[in-house]
């Protein structure tokens, strides 16, 4: 049984469509010439997938991983179900907690809010370039 485990809580979010989809799109957008190229140079069809392809399939590995992250980051109804002891309920869970008293502290409820989104906003800007350029690339045609 996967109730309170990190399992339950990752699992789910290692595969979506959208992630499908990005990479289906990501892989139609590579020239065919390029592993023709590569055949006739004797490349096999696993040293093409692990030397060429892969390498150009970076930003799209990493924008899906984002998107996963973030996903998996701001679940509330999963988590919510799958948990039943409060140390493994993500920060989301925890800032409903924190708003269901009587009286709400809003200024301490925006600060945690503040603090909670921050990890994604680095994430963000780090991996900004990998996200354009997946994005950026996904929609060229040949």
């Amino acid at each position: 049984c996967w109730i309170d485990t990190f399992y339950a809580l990752i699992v789910p979010w290692s595969v979506n469509v959208f992630s499908i989809f990005l990479l289906r799109q990501h892989f139609r957008s590579v020239p065919r010439d390029l592993y023709d190229a590569a055949v006739i140079d004797g490349c096999s069809r696993f040293r093409f997938l692990f030397t060429i392809l892969m390498p150009l399939t970076k930003p799209a590995i990493v924008t899906i991983s984002i998107f996963s992250i973030i996903g998996s980051w701001n679940a509330f109804m999963w988590p919510l179900m799958v948990t039943n002891a409060d140390r493994m309920r993500p920060i989301q869970v925890g800032l409903a907690y924190f708003a269901q008293g009587e009286t709400t502290n809003y200024p301490a409820l925006m600060a945690a809010s503040t603090i909670a989104i921050l990890p994604l906003v680095i994430l963000f800007f780090v991996a900004q370039r990998q996200i354009v350029e997946s994005y950026a690339r996904s929609g060229l045609k040949e």
